[in-house]
């Protein structure tokens, strides 16, 4: 069976929503190291591998807005989708205290294969997708682990990720503030933009209405979860809209 980067669910759907999930897998091709970056199981289901329930949530979410979602088929380490081409963190030879085998000598050649075969068509599929109407309004759906490393407990339940557009993430952080159980981050626990990264390149530079949102992912470990959140995160991105008036 051929390897595909990326997968695509309710492509026709009608809606204006595009829900995207830069980092829903932790598989590594065959054509890396054969299969394994060489890091322990329990590496691999950590967040530094992928973001763990973020694809449950984005397949949920594209339901409810009745719009379609694309989801990648590579682990972050393999290489990173939602960082530029020419971004230093785009192939990781270190995460959160691993040291990540099969990186440590991976050279131009390496890179360029990667990109061709994982990261580029990924993108096309994006751009493709995004394009499908006029009026697209894009959701980048993304998971962050409660505590790095030697690092102190996050406070957050969710992050809202903006960059220089910032219509539609202003009416949903003021929205989520509004709800008694959650600790909302604005551009926490990430910045909100990256030269080069997937929201610039296919909402920001386009002119397409936008947002990142973060969730905790022990949050988001279980299907009942994922569902909730996404019904939750509908209701919320739906009133956002329309008070942005986009």
């Amino acid at each position: 069976m051929t390897y595909q980067p990326f997968q695509i669910l309710g492509k026709d759907r009608k809606s204006r929503w595009l829900v995207i999930c830069d980092h829903a897998a932790n598989t590594v091709p065959d054509f890396v190291n054969a299969g394994d970056l060489g890091l322990p199981a329990e590496d691999m289901a950590r967040h530094i591998a992928y973001d763990p329930g973020a694809a449950g949530v984005s397949e949920a979410l594209a339901e409810v807005l009745d719009g379609p979602a694309i989801l990648s088929n590579f682990s972050r380490l393999v290489i990173d989708p939602n960082r530029g081409e020419d971004d230093p963190t785009l192939l990781m030879k270190l995460y959160d205290g691993s040291v990540i085998p099969a990186n440590r000598h991976a050279g131009p050649a390496d890179l360029e294969q990667r990109l061709a075969a994982c990261y580029r068509p990924y993108h096309d599929a994006i751009a493709e997708l995004a394009a499908r109407q006029a009026e697209t309004v894009i959701v980048s759906l993304h998971s962050f682990t409660r505590q790095l490393r030697g690092r102190a407990p996050r406070p957050w339940q969710i992050g809202v990720l903006y960059g220089p557009d910032e219509r539609l993430a202003q009416p949903l952080l003021a929205r989520l503030r509004r709800e008694p159980d959650l600790c909302v981050g604005e551009n926490e626990p990430y910045d909100g933009h990256f030269p080069g990264d997937t929201i610039e390149r296919h909402a920001q530079i386009p002119g397409r209405p936008n947002v990142l949102i973060e969730l905790r992912n022990d949050l988001i470990e279980t299907p009942s979860q994922q569902r909730a959140w996404a019904e939750r995160l509908a209701s919320l991105l739906t009133a956002a809209l329309a008070e942005s008036e986009l």
